[in-house]
């Protein structure tokens, strides 16, 4: 299932994801969805680490599945940890600096090295249509885009992006909104789903003859065996919770599960 540019003129089916965050066995799940689908290629929107305990692995499997793939907000701070560690060991929550850590710790220098030589953006063409991947936003990569975000904005993006598709993820919302012509698409978080359901989420887009149809997926995934995987780095109760409740940390920290 390569992930290289799609032809000029052929109809193409990919699969998005984004936002796997180390979570080696969602990723699988996806994966083995979408080739059921008959998907060709595979789009990364980026944050391949990040509080799961594969962050190595997840690595290693994208680069040997050649996707096409960008950097993730969450890929740069983990790269930029030893620079960062002091600063972050006074500003950051201890469990996020924990994470940071961690996952720069379990990288393989080849995979450091892969992560730092992605783009934060990627364009191609699919068919007549000029496709723009990024993290967050065309203007951040910490920008969170969801089905609430003003169509202002929306319209202020697209007049940046010079793109009739914008792919992002981030938000770890799943959606799909065309404002002047211009779709946007999240596929949600595969590894690391923050609206209270723990399944892995992805999309497939079908790009044909200058048009868009995107269909999200919710997918069931051993959530035990990741959790079993934490647990076994003894990594904080807190990163297991995320996964079984389908919240982010700060949530399962206020709910009280540290």
């Amino acid at each position: 299932m390569p992930g290289g540019p799609a032809g000029e003129h052929r109809p193409v089916k990919v699969m998005l994801i984004g936002d796997v965050h180390g979570n080696l066995p969602a990723l699988l799940a996806v994966i083995r969805h979408a080739e059921q689908q008959g998907v060709t290629r595979i789009w990364n929107v980026g944050d391949f680490v990040g509080y799961g305990p594969y962050p190595d692995e997840v690595v290693s499997y994208l680069r040997d599945r050649a996707a096409l793939n960008i950097t993730g907000n969450y890929d740069l701070n983990v790269l930029n940890f030893p620079a960062k560690a002091e600063k972050w060991r006074h500003s950051k929550h201890p469990l996020k600096y924990l994470a940071f850590r961690w996952a720069y710790e379990q990288l393989s220098s080849a995979n450091r090295a892969f992560l730092r030589a992605l783009p934060p953006e990627a364009r191609l063409k699919a068919g007549k249509l000029r496709v723009l991947l990024v993290h967050g936003s065309p203007a951040s990569n910490k920008e969170h885009l969801t089905v609430e975000t003003p169509v202002a904005r929306l319209r202020e993006l697209a007049r940046m992006a010079d793109a009739e598709v914008i792919l992002c993820g981030h938000s770890h919302q799943q959606f799909a909104r065309q404002t002047d012509g211009v779709w946007f698409v999240n596929p949600g978080s595969v590894g690391r789903p923050d609206d209270g359901d723990p399944r892995a989420s992805y999309a497939i887009l079908h790009l044909k003859h200058g048009t868009l149809a995107a269909k999200h997926y919710r997918v069931v995934y051993d959530v035990q065996a990741t959790v079993e995987a934490l647990r076994a780095a003894h990594l904080p109760e807190a990163f297991a919770q995320m996964l079984l409740q389908g919240h982010d940390l700060n949530a399962v920290l206020a709910a009280g599960q540290e």
